[in-house]
């Protein structure tokens, strides 16, 4: 089961471009494999053109973004968070970002990542200070905020769609169990023309056996027996016909496309 399945991305992306325009935090959704799933809003030069932009930096990155969990220090020294994306207790991803600084920086702990991952020093340092400073407290709170919200939209998402398919498929059945009624509606109908030639030659067969006198006492009797066979099957397809009546009005009742058209929109 994935994210993209069953969420409207679109409004998933807006949720978290409000929320970075409003905290001036970095975010980004992964899928469970890492995958981005969603675009990545206020990611600085710092981390995304310099950091990642480096072999050595990606690796750094990458290992943080699989491990990193709540509000953490990321390899380069600034704060980021990951935050799980859960349905049905199942990990579908995760939100993850924050790219702040926690305090301002010791310029000489930056040089000295840059040498590490190969990114020159002087435009590192550059790219460090348009770096938002924030405290932890808030960085967690705010986290925390998104994480919720998602997830909130995320499980209210997969039960609109778990619905629907459920309405979609109860609507098949409904119009599959109406052609079969229909069907049915026809047999008693042929059952109906079946009886009523029973009935005839069973009169035939009365009529013979009064012509016959004693030799057509076995014409009586096979009048008799047809006689009930047809008195019995019209019970029973009276019986059929009473039980095929109510399921066709229940099927005609949920059949009722508005009523459908309101449980899709539920």
């Amino acid at each position: 089961m994935k994210i993209v399945e069953f969420v409207n991305m679109e409004e998933f992306g807006r949720i978290m471009s409000n929320w970075a325009t409003a905290t001036g935090l970095a975010t980004v959704a992964v899928d469970a494999d890492g995958n981005y799933i969603s675009e990545c809003f206020n990611f600085t030069d710092f981390c995304i053109k310099l950091t990642r932009g480096s072999k050595e930096g990606l690796r750094r990155c990458v290992k943080c973004d699989q491990e990193g969990k709540g509000v953490y220090h990321c390899h380069a020294g600034l704060i980021d968070f990951g935050i799980d994306l859960v349905v049905k207790g199942e990990k579908l991803g995760s939100v993850i970002g924050g790219q702040v600084l926690p305090k301002q920086p010791d310029e000489e702990a930056f040089r000295k990542v840059a040498r590490e991952i190969g990114v020159d020093e002087d435009t590192y340092i550059k790219a460090l200070g348009k770096v938002n400073v924030r405290t932890e407290e808030s960085i967690r709170a705010a986290a925390n905020l998104l994480g919720e919200v998602l997830n909130e939209f995320i499980n209210a998402e997969f039960e609109r769609t778990y619905v629907k398919d459920i309405v979609v498929g109860l609507k098949e059945g409904v119009e599959k169990t109406s052609a079969i009624v229909d069907k049915i509606m026809h047999s008693t109908q042929e059952l109906k023309k079946l009886q009523n030639k029973q009935k005839i030659l069973s009169l035939n067969a009365n009529i013979e056996a009064a012509r016959a006198g004693d030799q057509g006492k076995g014409f009586a009797v096979v009048a008799s027996e047809v006689g009930k066979l047809s008195e019995n099957s019209s019970v029973a397809n009276e019986r059929i016909e009473s039980l095929v009546q109510e399921i066709a009005q229940v099927v005609r009742h949920m059949h009722d496309e508005k009523k459908f058209e309101l449980l899709m929109k539920e």
